[in-house]
């Protein structure tokens, strides 16, 4: 062969090669492209959303909410309440001007009776193959009533919930239990000891007066850190104000239970000791949260969702050993801490779509994508690539020292749309939640490992009665019904009036306490408060039947 046809040939393989190598980036880039731009036909809509939990604002604005925009080319105008929820619906009603998705939390009965919110039952059959999928027989839960067995939302929480992580009746600082050489906390005589026997030996943090309990009784919180805590500690799980009989579902309001006295005494102990926070009657949310997050409140009681928030705070601010252990305390060894209750699913609360909605195909439409797994994955860990990744096994592992919520909007959209909950198994047989045991245990520090070591568990809620050991709920939960509004009203009335007694007895003097709890509980028969309950053990029945 000559020199210049060997050239040539040369120079002919290599345009080949560089062509073929150009075709396939090519094809490559235009299916990235193609991907990328995948819904990008779909119309720009904006919806109005109003969510009763909100305080405030929320902008469509993150990395999640624009992909959600991307994949389905809808826009949230999130409104915030200008008032108390409660409030915010009535004066909507009086109004007459809603928003297209309504969140109105245990309110809708007052949107249903107004005909301000639509039945979706014919859309679910039409367009549901998503939520179809993911509530499967379930879905009979979403029903109203046995009166009205409409749909009128989309529900809220976990259809498939695991308990591999649970925050307790009662939170600790881990540095609290090693000074003490690890004692076991099961009641809450052994708690106040604790707390006053750290206080004693460690009366300053950081230049801080040692807080040993506080509580958030702000606005709605006081249900969470005041009232549920009451029945918790008697053994009794999260009806709401209500306590229900399992055997003939008899319910009775929970502050006329003759045990329910035990958690407020306590606290007014507390009081009298200077262990109780002075201010937890007064302070709001941002100052309660400063101080849980600034390391000198070796106690409280909240529920597991905000304490990732601090938890997270508190090893940011080089204060691991001021993380909150989680314990299973009650007011005597012979009640169960009901933390592990599995409730089942309850449906319940949800979002609407409201009368005035101009697109109501599209807003369901849009809500039935939020129960696809697509909507479900991207929620719970962001963009693929950007905020999670696969491991070699198929998992997905979240990027470290990602930017906050507000950035990348990773949990930020879950609540209060459908969701698939931590237990689901998604489609390549991964669970979709990023609490399963082995996630759970990666995370703790080594001041809980050592905690956990001390104790001998693996996890914290191996110190909890199982959910096997608790049953499973008949009824799902009360709180989650939808009552009517005269319901609802006098169930208002009854909870203000036992909260300004709560706290006038709590900081009061212990000799007046029994006389004080007596006479609330005088007041509150004459309220007719449990003619409501009796109210409530007949819709409690009529679910029973709704479902089957």
């Amino acid at each position: 062969m000559k020199p210049e046809n060997h050239i040539n040939l040369k120079n002919v393989l290599f345009v080949l090669c560089s062509l073929f190598i150009l075709l396939l980036f090519s094809c490559s880039s235009k299916e990235e492209t193609s991907k990328r731009k995948r819904h990008s036909s779909l119309p720009q809509r904006t919806y109005s959303f109003y969510s009763a939990e909100l305080t405030e604002p929320q902008p469509f604005i993150d990395e999640v909410a624009s992909e959600i925009t991307r994949l389905t080319g809808v826009t949230l105008d999130v409104q915030v309440p200008r008032a108390d929820y409660k409030d915010a619906i009535e004066l909507m009603i009086a109004s007459r001007e809603f928003p297209d998705l309504i969140y109105a939390k245990g309110e809708l009965s007052k949107l249903v009776e107004a005909k301000a919110v639509i039945p979706l039952d014919e859309y679910i059959q039409k367009y549901g193959t998503n939520m179809k999928k993911l509530y499967g027989n379930q879905i009979v839960k979403l029903r109203n009533s046995y009166e009205d067995p409409s749909i009128y939302t989309v529900g809220t929480f976990e259809v498939h919930k695991n308990n591999n992580d649970v925050s307790g009746n009662m939170q600790l600082q881990n540095a609290v239990l090693r000074e003490l050489g690890f004692p076991k906390i099961n009641t809450l005589d052994d708690y106040a000891d604790a707390i006053l026997a750290y206080k004693k030996k460690n009366p300053q943090i950081n230049g801080h007066e040692v807080i040993g309990f506080s509580l958030l009784t702000d606005s709605w919180y006081w249900y969470l850190t005041l009232s549920n805590p009451g029945n918790y500690v008697i053994g009794y799980p999260d009806d709401g104000q209500w306590i229900v009989n399992q055997e003939d579902f008899s319910v009775i309001y929970k502050f006329l239970h003759p045990q329910m006295s035990v958690y407020y005494k306590w606290l007014n102990r507390l009081y009298n000791d200077n262990l109780l926070d002075p201010e937890s009657f007064t302070q709001g949310y941002d100052v309660w949260l400063s101080k849980m997050t600034s390391g000198y409140v070796l106690g409280t009681t909240y529920p597991h969702w905000e304490l990732t928030k601090i938890r997270t705070a508190l090893i940011q601010n080089g204060l691991e050993n001021r993380i909150y252990a989680y314990l299973p305390v009650t007011a005597g060894e012979d009640y169960k801490d009901p933390s592990l209750k599995d409730y089942g699913y309850s449906g319940g609360w949800g979002i609407a779509i409201s009368a005035d909605c101009t697109d109501p195909v599209g807003a369901f439409k849009f809500l039935d994508w939020f129960c696809s797994e697509e909507a479900q994955i991207l929620v719970n860990w962001g963009i693929e690539g950007k905020h999670y990744y696969l491991d070699s096994d198929g998992n997905r592992t979240a990027f470290k020292n990602l930017e906050n919520e507000d950035i990348t909007g990773i949990g930020k959209w879950i609540y209060p749309f459908p969701q698939a909950g931590t237990g689901y198994l998604d489609s390549s047989g991964k669970y979709l939640g990023n609490s399963q045991v082995e996630s759970v245990v990666s995370q703790y520090t080594s001041s809980e490992k050592e905690a956990l070591d001390a104790y001998g568990i693996q996890m914290w809620t191996d110190l909890f009665p199982t959910s096997q050991e608790l049953g499973i709920s008949k009824h799902g939960q009360v709180w989650q019904y939808a009552l009517s509004k005269t319901m609802s009203d006098r169930l208002s009335e009854a909870d203000e009036f036992v909260k300004k007694c709560l706290i006038s007895m709590i900081t009061g003097k212990p000799e007046d306490f029994d006389s004080s709890w007596n006479k609330m509980q005088e007041t509150l028969v004459d309220m007719k408060i449990n003619e409501v309950g009796e109210n409530i053990s007949m819709l409690i029945k009529e679910k029973i039947k709704l479902w089957n």
